[in-house]
C-alpha cells in the first residue's frame, strides 16, 4: 500500500509461474495473489494442477523481486503525507503485510520510508502463520500496537485483505488505484488517490 510493490511482484510471478509450466497473465496473477502470502500461490497452483512447485520456488521469486525493487520501486504518491501526518498527530501507526520481513525491509529501504517504521511497527504474514484472508495478522498487529480492534482502521487495495480486516472485526478503506472498487466488497470507505485519505482519517 505504501509502496507500488504490486505490479512489479505481480508481473513477475505471472512470468515465473508460466515459465514452470503453469500459464498465469498479468491479470490472473492480480485476481488470484494480489495481497496473498506465499503459500496462496504453493496451495492454489497444487489445488489447480496436482503439482507442486520447486522447493525453491519462493527464494528463486523473491530474489527477482528484490532486483527489480532496486530497479524500479517507488513509494506510493502520497504516502508520506499521510505518514507524516499521523506522526505529527501522534496517532499508532504500522505496517501488516502478507509479505516477508526481508521484502518489507527491501521495499521500504529503497523508497526512504524506512524512517518511518522501526520493528515494533512491522508484522508479516511470517509472524502468523496464516496470510489474509485470515484475520490473524491484523489481530497479531492490534495486540502487539495495544489497540482495540473495533477502533482500528485497515488500508487495503486486495479483496483478500479487506476480507482479512472485515474479519478481524476493523474498519477498512479500500484503496481502488489498482483495484476496483467492486472487488473490495466490504469496505468501509472508498478512495483512489492516498492524499484523500488523510481527510478520512480525521
Amino acid at each position: 500500500m505504501l509502496v507500488d510493490s504490486e505490479p512489479l511482484s505481480n508481473r513477475l510471478l505471472a512470468g515465473y509461474l508460466t515459465e514452470l509450466g503453469h500459464p498465469t497473465s498479468y491479470e490472473g496473477s492480480l485476481r488470484d495473489y494480489m495481497g496473498a502470502a506465499m503459500h496462496r500461490v504453493h496451495d492454489l497452483v497444487e489445488e489447480r494442477t496436482g503439482r507442486r512447485l520447486p522447493e525453491d520456488f519462493d527464494d528463486v521469486f523473491h530474489r527477482r523481486v528484490f532486483a527489480a525493487f532496486e530497479r524500479e520501486l517507488e513509494p506510493v504518491a502520497g504516502a508520506v503525507g499521510v505518514l507524516e501526518k499521523l506522526a505529527a498527530d501522534g496517532v499508532p501507526y504500522c505496517v501488516a503485510s502478507s509479505g516477508s520481513h526481508e521484502r518489507i525491509r527491501v521495499g521500504h529501504r529503497k523508497t526512504g520510508l524506512d524512517r518511518w517504521f522501526d520493528d515494533g511497527r512491522i508484522f508479516s504474514s511470517q509472524d502468523v502463520g496464516r496470510g489474509k484472508p485470515a484475520p490473524d495478522l491484523f489481530l497479531h498487529a492490534a495486540e502487539r500496537m495495544g489497540v482495540d480492534p473495533a477502533r482500528c482502521v485497515v488500508v487495503e487495495d486486495s479483496p483478500l485483505g479487506v476480507r482479512a480486516a472485515v474479519a478481524a472485526g476493523m474498519d477498512v478503506y479500500g484503496f481502488t488505484a489498482m483495484t476496483p472498487g467492486d472487488r473490495l466488497t466490504g469496505a468501509t470507505q472508498l478512495f483512489s488517490d492516498m492524499g484523500e485519505l488523510v481527510d478520512l482519517l480525521v
